[in-house]
This record gives C-alpha cells, sequence and structure tokens, in this order.
C-alpha cells in the first residue's frame, strides 16, 4: 500500500503541474483568440513542465507512448473533468452578440456533472483556434490509428446522427483514471458498462475431470498462455499470426465447459468474465456492437479471460438477408468477427452444438473442442470426488453399478449429489441413502425427458 501511495504522491505532484500548463494555455489562446494582451504569440511557445524525476504511473505514461505537447494538452482535457473541473470554467464565457456560450468552445453540460465536458470541438479550438488547415492536421488525434484509440486512452463519444463529427464528448477510459488516481485498476463489477460476471471455481486443476482428447486441447490453451510472449515476440511470429487466442467449446449441458473456463483462469493467474448475453444482445440496431465494445475495451486493460456462454445466440449462423434488419444483423456478426480476431487476449465461445456456429468464425478458432458427456470410469470419478468429507455414503451404494447403469453429465451427478446430501442433513444425518441417489437421478432424468 506504501508504494501505491507514493505513486499517487508523485503523479499528482505531476498532474498539478501539468494541470497549470494547461490553465496557462486556455488562457493564453482565449487571450489571442479574444485579441487581447497575452505573455505569448502562440501558445506553442508555453513550455511543457517537466515530469518529476522520479518516475510516477502519470509520466511512465507520458514516456511510454512519447505523447507530443498537442497530445498532452488533448489528454489533460480529458482529465480535467475528473481532477480539476473548475479550470475548464472559463468555456462558459458567453457570447454578448448571441447571448449564448461560444459555438468554437464545444463542450457539453452533463447531467449530474455542473463544470464544462469538453468534446473534440475543445480540444480543435484550444489547439488550433479558427486556423482551418491546422485544425485539418490535428483532427488526426481522434483517428483510429493513433495511439489514443488503439491502446483505449481516450475518445470520442459518437455524436447523434446528422451532427459534426467532432461535437462528440472526449472520454478517458475508466482504467486510466483509476491507475492515475488510485495507482492500480480496479475489477470492473457487473453493470450496464460491463455487462460480464468474473467466475470461478473451488475446484482445483487437478480435479477437473475431463477425456484424454479434451483435456490435451485443454492443456495447449495453457501452453499458449505460458509461452505467447516468447512465440509471438522472441520467435518472430508476429509478422503472420494474430493476437489473442480463440477456441469453441462445444458439448451437452453439464460436461465442464464453464468449470474448465474458470479452472483455466485459475491455473494461468488471470480472471474469468462470463458474459451475460441477456444484457448484450438488443433488439435495437448498433446496441449489441455498443455493449460488446464497452466488454473488448474494458477486458484490453485488465487482460482477462472473456467467456461466451451460449455463444449460438450470438456468433451463430447469419440469417439470408431479407429486410434491412437482417442485414444489419449480418453487419453485427462481420463486427463481432473482427473484434474477437482483435483481442489480444484469450476468448472461449461455448456452445451445444459445433453446427449451430457461423463457419466463418469456426475458421478462426485456434481450437474446437468436444466436451462429451463423461465414460463410465469418469462417471464414477466425478462420483467418488463429489460428496463431501464430512458425509459418508451407506454400506448399499456402489458408485461402480451407479456410473455404469446411469449415463449422466457432472452437472447432474453434481445435482444428485447435492439432493441426496440436503435429504441427509434434513434427517439430521451425515450418512447419504442410497434412496435418495436413486430419487436424485429420476429428477435429473425427467429433466431431460428420459425415463428410469
Amino acid at each position: 500500500m506504501t508504494g501505491k501511495k507514493s505513486n499517487i504522491t508523485l503523479s499528482a505532484q505531476d498532474l498539478e503541474n501539468e494541470l497549470t500548463w494547461l490553465e496557462l494555455v486556455i488562457q493564453t489562446r482565449m487571450a489571442l483568440y479574444f485579441r487581447k494582451e497575452s505573455e505569448y504569440s502562440r501558445i506553442e511557445e508555453i513550455t511543457p513542465p517537466e515530469l518529476t524525476s522520479e518516475p510516477s504511473l502519470y509520466s511512465n505514461l507520458i514516456k511510454h507512448y512519447k505523447l507530443s505537447p498537442p497530445e498532452r494538452l488533448t489528454l489533460l482535457l480529458a482529465l480535467a473533468p475528473h481532477l480539476k473541473p473548475q479550470v475548464l470554467d472559463v468555456f462558459f464565457t458567453i457570447n454578448q452578440t448571441t447571448n449564448r456560450g461560444f459555438t468554437e468552445f464545444g463542450g457539453i453540460r452533463g447531467n449530474m456533472h455542473g463544470g464544462f465536458l469538453p468534446t473534440g470541438e475543445t480540444v480543435l479550438f484550444l489547439l488550433a483556434a479558427d486556423k482551418v488547415e491546422l485544425r485539418l492536421n490535428y483532427q488526426q488525434i481522434f483517428s483510429r490509428d493513433h495511439i489514443f484509440s488503439k491502446h483505449n486512452l481516450l475518445k470520442l463519444e459518437t455524436p447523434p446522427d446528422n451532427e459534426p463529427l467532432w461535437s462528440g464528448s472526449l472520454l478517458v477510459s475508466e482504467e486510466l483514471i483509476d491507475l492515475i488516481t488510485l495507482g492500480y485498476i480496479r475489477k470492473p463489477d457487473f453493470s450496464r458498462n460491463f455487462p460480464a460476471k468474473r467466475i470461478s471455481s473451488g475446484l482445483t486443476w487437478d480435479e477437473l475431470v475431463l477425456n484424454h482428447d479434451t483435456l490435451e486441447q485443454v492443456e495447449e490453451i495453457i501452453q499458449w498462455i505460458d509461452h505467447e510472449k516468447t512465440l509471438m515476440n522472441d520467435w518472430g511470429l508476429n509478422r503472420i499470426l494474430k493476437p489473442g487466442y480463440k477456441s469453441l467449446f462445444y458439448g451437452p449441458s453439464g460436461t465442464g465447459k464453464t468449470l474448465t473456463a474458470s479452472l483455466i483462469g485459475q491455473k494461468a493467474g488471470r480472471e474469468v468474465y462470463r458474459i451475460d448475453l441477456s444484457t448484450v444482445v438488443s433488439k435495437y440496431i448498433g446496441e449489441t456492437e455498443k455493449n460488446l465494445e464497452k466488454i473488448f475495451d474494458k477486458a484490453e486493460h485488465i487482460n482477462c479471460i472473456l467467456f461466451f456462454d451460449e455463444a449460438d445466440a450470438l456468433f451463430g449462423k447469419r440469417t439470408s438477408v431479407s429486410d434491412a434488419h437482417d442485414r444489419y444483423a449480418n453487419q453485427e456478426v462481420s463486427y463481432l468477427l473482427q473484434r474477437v480476431e482483435e483481442y489480444p487476449g484469450l476468448v472461449i465461445l461455448a456452445s451445444n452444438f459445433k453446427s449451430n456456429m457461423d463457419e466463418a468464425f469456426l475458421r478462426r478458432f485456434q481450437t474446437i473442442i468436444h466436451f462429451p458427456l463423461p465414460n463410465e470410469s469418469e462417471r464414477q470419478k466425478l462420483w467418488a470426488q463429489s460428496f463431501s468429507q464430512k458425509s459418508k455414503l451407506a454400506k448399499n451404494i456402489d458408485l461402480a453399478g451407479i456410473s455404469k447403469n446411469y449415463n449422466l453429465s457432472g452437472g447432474s451427478i453434481i445435482n444428485v449429489v447435492r439432493y441426496a446430501s440436503l435429504m441427509a442433513i434434513a434427517r439430521k444425518s451425515s450418512e447419504i441413502q442410497h434412496n435418495d441417489i436413486i430419487k436424485g437421478i429420476r429428477r435429473e432424468y425427467q429433466k431431460e425427458g428420459k425415463t428410469m
């Protein structure tokens, strides 16, 4: 904690100096624009402050991305509402001719924030005023190829239809604010802006029960996580390979797809987030894209594993085009394919049926892993390790016979164990009864429309 505090202190010192510089640049721009007396004839004459000799998180950011003075000023404009909003109050100046704000300043008012929120127009006014050629040159700051966009540092919010492109709000990433103000990036919680839940398991890798072929393919994913940097950088395969790793898990429900994803994260030391598709997929055109963009942007900063359960609902086969909505739905699938491909981390998609998945996606997976129902020996292992150590099995329980006679998934076995254990506790006993196991199995069969 001490280290974090000292780094925050260092960042605060740098930011104080930077914001003082921003304030002077704004005052100078205003003076020059309204032809008032100024110490400077150009804002470029104002020397950016020296960063602290002892590196801070903020100074490391500036140096790492080699930000130029105009880029630093743009970043500071985006940070100002979060750090020192009063610096921007000067943009509330009223135009006496129109009795309203100056159009060229841009900016918007927030719903709850009382201060000035900068837009792209604010950036262009600060850097170029009304000089058209300079404005055109500085517009590249907002391009997709710029460091700000490529590394999700800041971006312009897409303005409403038919409104000027630079009227969008200047948005700085939450992760960058965390890093600068807290010294670390907070783990995201499930919210409208991040419709994904962190998943984990109390089991360990050694308790994972899969057939040999499935386990071997799963272990290949672990090897990629462990050796990705060597493969891509040291061996130079980043010339021909796209970043990241994509895998499809397919097979019946309850065969361990979600558990395996959790344990991959546990073994690799990475968080696993399960995407809640019910909150991602929208009937409104364009909303699904926006929801996924939020997930991918945030995930890239925390180097987590993304797990799309029941993925065919989102990544399934494209429809034939019969109307504008179908055409847009297919465009969304194409966009999703591209976004998944560009994600530099691990993406796991899970589906009950491989045949449900779009072939364009399948061609881009590094592994397509089948999770079949467990065989007899695997079922016996699952039965044996699932019961609590505080319970004991009645003498007439034959797990080998139960494993042979009843073809159940791992998830169904867990449900039976839960039921039989609850019945024992209700009897104020620690002994698991054979009849309760059979009743539990019958319940699982009924769920699937089977008879015993």
